[in-house]
């Protein structure tokens, strides 16, 4: 498998989703986005900062940024590690953020490498942000992010289901089961058994590749609407490598979490007392190995438990442009079939930002014009 299939196939599908279900909205009338369009609060969005000076590993748990509890109305979501940086105040506290905000916290809070925080935060964006305000809830969706653009476009937050969520999540139920999002003891307690069978009590690649392979048997044995497909395909395996390259303490740098630590991200969304950082950025290195460990194809259950069925049409680790492609001829213009004005240079601006984050050997698409 060569490596320029694998990373940025993933680091892309981190975000990248198709909504068939909108195809058949054609979006708002000319007249009507008109109308709408002048209401909405135009935001120019600030190019990505670049990558950082100093990628060693420093204290992040410090006084500038302590843990604090949620307030009332705070936003959280399915992702613990940007639940742990709103809370420790790396991201606003109140869960709504920009691309650029995001892409700095990441980077100082987590040592995130930079061209895979661009794409995913600005993959993110495009989908479940608010391109005219240019704000994002890492949580439920929240008229924080302002008034929405017309629809179809969603601005549901990353609480959306198969966008930056989805089944067979590590901590996180299966949206079929009624919640998507918040901590789950049960499967927690799983990541805790697993640790202690197959890494002496830590979490480690080997488990990581044993315990996605018991998610996915899991789904497919409990839900009958179970999806593999890409993009969660590539977000569950992201998901589960994610934890040892953000989540251990760069001093030690070894791989190796351990299960104090681990609940700390996962379920309080805080960083252990006198936290370091990774030491040298990270991305998604160790993903090779889970998915060797144990590959399946993607598919996904067909109304029926244990009906797992391959889908031929997703894309997988070898085709990272036709991922890029799809998204923005597909996805993006799905969901702003007829951008106007502000809009659409907001689409454009955002786009361009996107593109940046993928590297060489893809095409850069331009759904709406060039300028």
């Amino acid at each position: 498998m060569r490596s320029f299939s694998l990373l940025p196939a993933l680091v892309f599908a981190a975000r990248v989703v198709a909504f068939p279900s909108y195809g058949s909205l054609a979006g708002l009338s000319e007249r009507e986005l008109d109308s709408v369009l002048p209401t909405l609060g135009y935001r120019e969005p600030a190019p990505p900062p670049g990558p950082l000076k100093d990628t060693s590993a420093k204290l992040v748990n410090d006084k500038a940024h302590p843990w604090k509890p949620l307030r009332r109305g705070d936003i959280r979501g399915p992702c613990p590690g940007l639940n742990t940086l709103a809370s420790h105040g790396y991201l606003p506290r109140n869960g709504v953020a920009t691309p650029v905000q995001i892409i700095n916290a990441v980077q100082e809070g987590f040592n995130m490498e930079n061209s895979i925080a661009v794409f995913v935060t600005y993959g993110a964006h495009l989908v479940d942000g608010n391109v005219i305000t240019d704000l994002l809830s890492i949580g439920r969706k929240t008229p924080l992010t302002g008034p929405d653009p017309p629809p179809p476009a969603i601005v549901g937050g990353l609480n959306t289901h198969a966008v930056f969520e989805g089944d067979a999540s590590m901590t996180r139920g299966d949206d079929f089961f009624g919640n998507n999002h918040d901590f789950n003891a049960t499967l927690f307690d799983q990541f805790v058994d697993y640790s202690n069978r197959f890494g002496g009590g830590k979490y480690n690649l080997t488990v990581a590749a044993e315990l996605r392979f018991k998610r996915i048997q899991d789904s497919i044995a409990t839900n009958p609407q179970f999806s593999f497909v890409s993009p969660r395909y590539f977000t569950a395996y992201a998901e589960s490598v994610f934890p040892i390259n953000f989540f251990v303490d760069g001093r030690r740098n070894d791989g190796q979490l351990d299960m104090d630590a681990a609940r700390e991200f996962f379920q309080f969304h805080r960083m252990p007392e006198g936290f370091f950082r990774p030491n040298g950025s990270k991305s998604a290195e160790g993903l090779d190995r889970v998915f060797l460990a144990h590959p399946v194809l993607p598919g996904g259950n067909v109304g029926q438990i244990n009906s797992y069925t391959l889908d031929p049409t997703s894309a997988d680790f070898s085709s990272p442009c036709l991922l890029y492609e799809n998204f923005v001829n597909k996805t993006i213009k799905g969901l702003y079939p007829n951008p106007k004005g502000k809009l659409r240079k907001a689409l454009n601006t955002n786009l361009n930002f996107f593109f940046q984050g993928i590297g060489s050997g893809c095409a850069q698409v331009f759904p709406y014009g060039r300028d």
